[in-house]
């Protein structure tokens, strides 16, 4: 399947139905999809149009109902459940709306919780100077704003050094001016380690910051826009 070495994920026909019987939802009808190395990429479409359901699915955390799903020439939809935590432990960042930080840890430990376990991390003071925190790095997330706890989150993500970085309404719980900043450090990670980028957003002003804009409706990619020149973070307003 994804012959093109370019092509870091390789979908072909995904589907995923939820429940039983006469309940029964279809969240994904037949996806087909390649994302290609060290691209940004945003997932756009209304709640339940099955962003998240695609995102999951990609990072391990799902599994198809029918379809295909290769990782860098890997099946990984034939993958048993330690085969994909230790996919997703060394290469999968995630970055989700709520930041799920441990109260009681600073954030250079929330961090430090990822590289201690990561095959070749960089140290949690790196990961977090990447998101500008370094002034933060011993503070707890209660003494963090909303912004700074998910810069904190993204530092965890990507202190594995992740091929992949798929983020699910990073800005869903922020203001527009810590949405920015969040953005920008998204925008920084996947621009100085080419680490292909995944945003699921139903705010279509991010959009302009992608390579591709992909439209998701139904459980059904609509269409998918190309951005001939792309915006920086800075510039998004709404």
């Amino acid at each position: 399947m994804a012959e093109d070495p370019r092509v870091v994920f390789a979908v072909r026909g995904i589907t995923k139905v939820y429940g039983t019987g006469g309940l029964t939802v279809h969240a994904l009808r037949g996806v087909d999809l390649d994302l290609y190395l060290g691209e940004f990429v945003v997932l756009l479409g209304a709640s339940g149009s099955g962003k998240s359901t695609l995102l999951n699915i990609l990072g391990g955390l799902d599994s198809a109902t029918d379809g295909q799903v290769r990782y860098q020439e890997e099946e990984i939809t034939t993958w048993s459940t330690a085969q994909l935590t230790e996919f997703r432990r060394d290469h999968v960042g995630f970055v989700f709306q709520f930041y799920n930080l441990i109260p009681s840890l600073t954030a250079r430990e929330n961090v430090a919780l990822v590289t201690d376990i990561a095959v070749d991390p960089m140290s949690p003071e790196e990961a977090l100077r990447m998101v500008d925190l370094q002034d933060r790095m011993d503070h707890f997330p209660s003494q963090l704003s909303g912004g700074e706890q998910q810069r904190v989150a993204i530092a965890r993500a990507i202190a594995k050094r992740p091929g992949v970085l798929l983020c699910d309404e990073p800005t869903g719980a922020l203001d527009v001016r810590t949405g920015i900043a969040v953005l920008r450090a998204i925008e920084r990670i996947n621009q100085e380690f080419g680490t292909t980028t995944v945003v699921i957003t139903h705010n279509a002003v991010i959009a302009g910051m992608a390579n591709r804009v992909i439209h998701i409706s139904d459980g059904l990619i609509q269409r998918i826009d190309v951005n001939e020149s792309r915006c920086d973070a800075g510039s998004l307003k709404w």
